[in-house]
């Protein structure tokens, strides 16, 4: 089934060149059903890639999904364009009265800085509070994920020696976890981040289950217990070049960034790298709509009253 996004957004052209399907607004008004409300609040710099790249993995379904994207009011965006956030976007003010079957939050460029000095974080601490009563499942990315952890829990972030980037190997603790199902027992998925969240910390509230962890990256997926939160402290949903834009963006800037680690051929950064993690980054979405939005929101959750 399809995803519900306006007819003019250009993720529109990329997805249908890869035949996802899209339906528009004027289209789905005519179909007898209620789809899920989803809300993205894309916090990364080239929002119209993140969108496209998230859009791709919540149309590959066999839900109706109905996407709102929300960017954060308090912070003056560099890499898109007043238009196109004009166009496609609100803010929190704008939907802070209304309910959402499950949220997505981006990963953001500002892990070095301490949560507190992030320009948004005020808001950032507003929309988290909103969603315990608003939001029947949300999905952490990243920054976001560390945001969360910190957040609900008080789990702090930590330094790491150096910028951990590439595509890592991840075990799965757990294969009877619904997110997990129909993972293999050890799969790919790409990382890029300075900080990172410790294993012990996450395991010491037992309100929160490790789903998966990387010997080299450290833990991946970590759930609340019932799926109302679910932090993911990589990028799934990452395009097969997308590390290798951070990495040429970082050479050109003088930064001597290390080559992504098992991700271009031969640690050559000429060859194109292999995709080796698409699938998995469908599953992932996939069973986070079927298990902890679709099979447990309750059909009439968007006009009810406090969960």
């Amino acid at each position: 089934m399809p995803i519900r996004i306006q007819a003019d957004l250009p993720a529109i052209e990329a997805l249908e060149s890869e035949n996802i399907f899209v339906m528009t607004h004027e289209r789905a008004a005519g179909q007898d059903i209620r789809p899920l409300r989803i809300a993205i609040l894309n916090l990364m710099p080239n929002k119209v890639e993140t969108e496209t790249q998230l859009l791709r993995l919540l149309g590959n379904t066999p839900l109706q999904v109905d996407v709102e994207l929300l960017h954060p009011a308090t912070h003056v965006s560099k890499n898109t364009s007043h238009s196109h956030l004009d166009r496609f976007y609100k803010t929190f003010a704008d939907v802070r009265r209304r309910r959402f079957d499950g949220l997505i939050i981006t990963g953001a460029p500002v892990e070095k800085l301490p949560f507190e000095e992030v320009d948004y974080w005020r808001e950032m601490c507003g929309i988290l509070e909103w969603t315990r009563e608003n939001v029947y499942s949300t999905l952490y990315i990243c920054w976001a994920a560390q945001a969360g952890l910190y957040y609900h829990y008080g789990i702090e972030k930590h330094p790491l020696p150096e910028k951990l980037s590439g595509i890592y190997r991840h075990q799965v603790l757990n294969p009877y976890h619904p997110l997990m199902r129909g993972f293999d027992d050890n799969y790919f998925a790409p990382h890029s981040r300075y900080t990172q969240v410790l294993l012990e910390d996450v395991r010491a509230h037992r309100e929160l289950i490790p789903l998966a962890v990387s010997d080299l990256a450290g833990l991946h997926i970590a759930a609340e217990r019932g799926g109302r939160r679910i932090f993911i402290t990589g990028h799934a949903e990452y395009d097969r070049d997308t590390l290798a834009k951070e990495y040429f963006r970082d050479l050109n800037k003088g930064l001597e960034p290390k080559i992504p680690y098992h991700y271009f051929p031969n640690d050559d950064p000429s060859q194109t790298p292999a995709f080796t993690w698409r699938s998995n980054a469908h599953l992932l979405v996939a069973n986070w709509l079927n298990y902890y939005v679709y099979q447990q929101v309750p059909y009439d959750f968007l006009s009810e009253g406090p969960l």
